[in-house]
């Protein structure tokens, strides 16, 4: 009985966090006999609430690196700052060649993105937000900038801290609306 409220429970801390696989790709290694070939495969996992992680997993069958990624990922889970449904502030996320600027937007706008960026907002639980890709079309550094990115977004409490300000004055014109009326 105990064994059985065991795995209830793994399997229930397992299921509350939403698994993307952004890119499945074929990749070669190439040896004294010719080529060898490996499957990569780039997950994101995230809980829709700001706690998010990246794992890539390589193997000789796409499940195998599936899982293997699925469980990277798993292991290195980082919160992210989210103000409500969008962001606090225009970020601007650097990997390699790649550039992901991220930006933030009134209510109802939707995500504004498209392949990998747009996998890893939502599985943080972005539900509004401009976002522009430069550079490098590269899936595994365009996830990786916007992971960057995500890593240098400060809360508004901490954001008024730094600046000496009220929380209030660095809030969104949207949001100060929404406080008067």
């Amino acid at each position: 009985m105990a064994e059985y409220d065991k795995n209830q429970q793994n399997f229930e801390m397992q299921d509350q966090f939403e698994e993307r696989v952004i890119e499945i790709a074929r990749v070669a290694k190439v040896v004294k006999g010719g080529r060898r070939f490996q499957f990569r495969v780039t997950v994101v996992v995230g809980d829709k609430k700001g706690t998010i992680s990246m794992g890539v997993g390589k193997a000789n069958a796409v499940p195998d690196a599936m899982r293997k990624a699925s469980s990277r990922a798993r292991k290195a889970m980082k919160v992210v700052n989210l103000s409500g449904t969008t962001i606090a502030h225009e970020v601007l996320g650097k990997v390699g060649g790649a550039k992901v600027m991220l930006k933030p937007a009134s209510p109802g706008t939707g995500v504004i993105a498209a392949g990998g960026v747009r996998a890893v907002l939502e599985v943080a639980g972005v539900r509004d937000i401009l976002t522009k890709s430069q550079g490098s079309a590269n899936v595994l550094n365009v996830v990786q900038a916007t992971f960057d990115a995500l890593g240098q977004l400060r809360s508004p409490q901490e954001e008024a801290a730094r600046r000496g300000k009220h929380v209030n004055d660095i809030k969104p014109f949207w949001e100060r609306r929404k406080q008067h009326a």
